[in-house]
């Protein structure tokens, strides 16, 4: 069993003692606390919850609602929702903020309270820690029978979330509508089933194949969308002569494309393609964080715009995006953040804005991808001694290329030309993690290896 208390959440396994998985004690726990900073935070007693579709889902549900009724606070139940669709919710509703039942990407046996502040983004690494802080002395107070919560069970946000895309200027309806697209979407059997045909049928794409639709919970195959796991979706592409697939994860934050001839678009690419829209359209900077892909520092440059860096995590990249008031940003793990809707990934957005692109584009998916630069992403890691001083190691390593631009916002970043290397720590073990890029496979496993071999190096000299 596994409970990992995060800044951004707790994310655990179903079951277990209390204290090592995401037992009902320990969802009580969080909630109370979290309910406790929000109501303190802003004020005001109401807050947003939503869940994806997946097995533990309805019995979290009910855990929370009952623990933030019991805290005096009133809840709008949105049901089986979207990540996106949570944040949205919370401004609409005017809330103190929100709760995302959703293990996102990872496997059927993981929950976790994903946590949203008032501005319906995720709360920041200060706002976190006092979370944690307020549940480790359990310290809240509960409401006396009078002043108990009110529960609301609202529908409505599926509409309304879909409305604010359509009324975006750059999502195209008549477009999308002339391109008669045939589209196959695999959602995992979770929200995604629900969100993205409605959403597809808005936007006028009348011919929509589906796969694994059923948000029942039971994922058919691993629920993030790596080309690995749309092995189904590209077979059912090629079947049906279809345009493109489309595949979200299970809250639907992160979308991935494939292509008409059964070839992945590339997740680190749904970024690049909408912001290249996007600056077509509108010219500025552009954001992600330091292990995706540089086509978007590239696509960004030849539009007229500037490329800024973030560290990974999505609170980075939406900080950073403030600061430079960028236009388009995201994570190549196909999270697509269009502030002119909300900050925050949302896959839903990233679909309206890829196919009007696709329609304006008038060309295949896989000319679409083409007219990219070609990059690959080697993801390695080293594993070292639990005693080990990663920091001390990270520092060795900038030294020996101290001439080479680099960042050490988040690891160690060490660009070489159009090639990079970058070292991450893990925060849970002993561990290097080594994301290179460059632009073939070799070229890419070998950066990695030649870094891979300093360390050694190092370690050597040390011992």
């Amino acid at each position: 069993m596994t409970l990992i208390k995060s800044i951004s959440g707790i994310r655990g396994t179903i079951g277990g003692a209390v204290g090592d998985g995401l037992t009902p004690l320990d969802i009580v726990k969080f909630t109370s606390a979290y309910g406790s900073w929000a109501v303190k935070k802003s004020g005001i007693k109401k807050i947003v919850v939503g869940r994806d579709a997946r097995l533990s889902g309805q019995m979290v549900n009910n855990l929370v609602i009952g623990t933030l009724q019991g805290l005096g606070i009133d809840v709008i139940d949105l049901g089986l929702s979207t990540t996106p669709t949570v944040e949205v919710a919370v401004t609409g509703e005017q809330a103190a903020g929100g709760i995302i039942l959703t293990a996102s990407h990872n496997p059927k046996q993981w929950n976790a309270l994903k946590l949203l502040n008032a501005a319906g983004e995720f709360i920041s690494d200060a706002d976190g820690k006092e979370v944690l802080t307020i549940a480790e002395y359990s310290d809240f107070n509960y409401a006396d029978v009078n002043d108990l919560g009110k529960v609301i069970h609202d529908d409505s946000w599926l509409q309304k979330h879909i409305d604010l895309i359509l009324a975006l200027p750059l999502v195209d309806v008549e477009a999308i509508k002339a391109a008669d697209f045939k589209v196959v979407i695999d959602c995992v059997n979770s929200t995604g089933g629900i969100y993205v045909p409605a959403l597809l049928k808005a936007l006028g794409v009348e011919t929509v194949h589906e796969l694994y639709c059923e948000p029942d919970g039971n994922f058919p195959h691993n629920p993030e969308p790596l080309p690995e796991n749309l092995i189904a979706l590209s077979k059912e592409v090629l079947t049906k002569r279809a345009d493109l697939g489309i595949a979200v994860d299970p809250d639907v934050d992160r979308l991935c494309f494939v292509c008409e001839d059964g070839n992945m678009f590339g997740e680190e690419y749904t970024l690049v393609a909408v912001a290249d829209y996007v600056l077509k359209n509108n010219v500025g900077n552009t954001v992600s964080n330091l292990s995706s892909t540089r086509a978007l520092r590239d696509v960004t440059e030849k539009a007229g715009g500037e490329y800024h860096a973030a560290a990974v995590g999505e609170v980075n990249v939406v900080n950073q995006m403030k600061a430079v008031n960028a236009v388009i940003g995201g994570e190549g793990n196909g999270g697509v953040i269009y502030p002119k809707l909300h900050y925050g990934r949302d896959a839903l957005v990233g679909i309206a804005l890829f196919l009007t692109h696709l329609a304006k584009y008038g060309k295949s998916v896989s000319s679409l991808r083409a007219s990219y630069p070609g990059y690959f992403i080697s993801k390695n890691k080293i594993t070292l001694t639990p005693e080990m001083d990663i920091d001390a190691l990270l520092s060795k390593v900038e030294e020996k290329y101290i001439k080479q631009p680099h960042s050490t916002i988040d690891g160690l970043k060490i660009e070489f030309d159009k090639e990079w290397v970058h070292l991450r720590r893990s925060n849970t073990e002993p561990i290097i993690r080594i994301y290179s890029e460059g632009n073939s496979e070799t070229v890419a496993n070998g950066l990695a290896n030649k870094i891979i071999t300093d360390i050694k190096e190092i370690l050597q000299l040390k011992g």
